[in-house]
């Protein structure tokens, strides 16, 4: 549900009202997800280092929550650091990594507070460097009582690992309530992932115009309209928060379901004659 009490469309641009415009805000997400991709090609194809293309990264992720929280987006969640991040990237990479997360924190707080947004994260954060883990722990309870957008990172996070702990935390349940595994049902497992507390996203944004999902929110993901686009993370701003949802608007989501210019149905399945093979 859109958090009507904490619109503040004014404070849009003149080219994301534009854009807002045309939208139907009875039918805006409730949750839309990103994978921000394309930190180290946008500074390759500027020849600079690729901590730059990180540090314009983070500006981006400030940039498009506040458009997220100014048309009352009640949650956004962010890919921001991968469990094969972690293991994979060079450790001088990672450590920078850690450490912007621990700047962007420190210099952002004041503005989820002006902006009303609340900050969580998913993941193996308990695997996460003390000092960050402090950092978050004290960003996350500055805007705790902050009513508008919910921004979750994904820290130390892969979907594959959080099913992994799901079962695991859902196996150790039925054993202390001596349940036998058959009666396990999909809201069981629900409640043991990292999501439980939000709905699954309905718009899932990725940018760098990769067509991959990269181990991200893979169950939560199963009816989700996907957009892509080819602009690099470090460029995405919240217009483009905007055009995305638009084009979500447009699309027809039936969840399984029978669609509009699907064909007729059959009222009789009995009188249906079958092809020969």
């Amino acid at each position: 549900m859109q958090l009507t009490d904490t619109l503040r469309i004014h404070e849009l641009s003149a080219e994301e009202r534009a854009v807002y415009n045309s939208l139907k805000p009875e039918r805006l997400p409730e949750h839309v997800a990103i994978i921000m991709d394309g930190n180290g090609r946008w500074a390759g194809r500027r020849s600079l280092k690729r901590f730059l293309g990180h540090q314009q990264g983070a500006k981006s992720v400030q940039l498009v929550t506040e458009t997220a929280s100014r048309i009352g987006l009640p949650w956004l969640t962010l890919y921001a650091f991968s469990l094969e991040n972690n293991l994979r990237r060079p450790k001088a990479e990672v450590s920078f990594l850690m450490r912007l997360l621990r700047s962007y924190l420190e210099n952002n707080v004041q503005r989820m507070m002006d902006n009303n947004v609340r900050i969580r994260y998913i993941g193996r954060t308990h695997e996460l460097p003390t000092e960050v883990q402090d950092k978050m722990q004290w960003a996350s309870e500055t805007t705790a009582r902050n009513t508008g957008t919910t921004l979750t990172l994904a820290l130390n996070y892969g979907a594959r690992s959080e099913i992994v702990d799901a079962f695991r935390a859902l196996s150790a349940e039925l054993a202390r309530k001596n349940k036998p595994a058959d009666h396990i049902t999909e809201q069981d497992i629900h409640r043991h992932l990292y999501t439980a507390h939000m709905p699954d996203p309905d718009l899932l944004i990725r940018t760098s115009g990769e067509m991959r999902v990269s181990n991200y929110l893979l169950w939560q993901i199963a009816y989700t309209e996907i957009f892509v686009t080819d602009r690099l993370w470090p460029d995405f701003r919240g217009i483009h928060l905007l055009e995305a949802i638009a084009d979500f608007q447009r699309r027809e989501r039936r969840f399984g379901g029978i669609g509009e210019g699907c064909g007729e149905v059959e009222e009789d399945p009995a009188r249906i004659k079958l092809a020969a093979g």
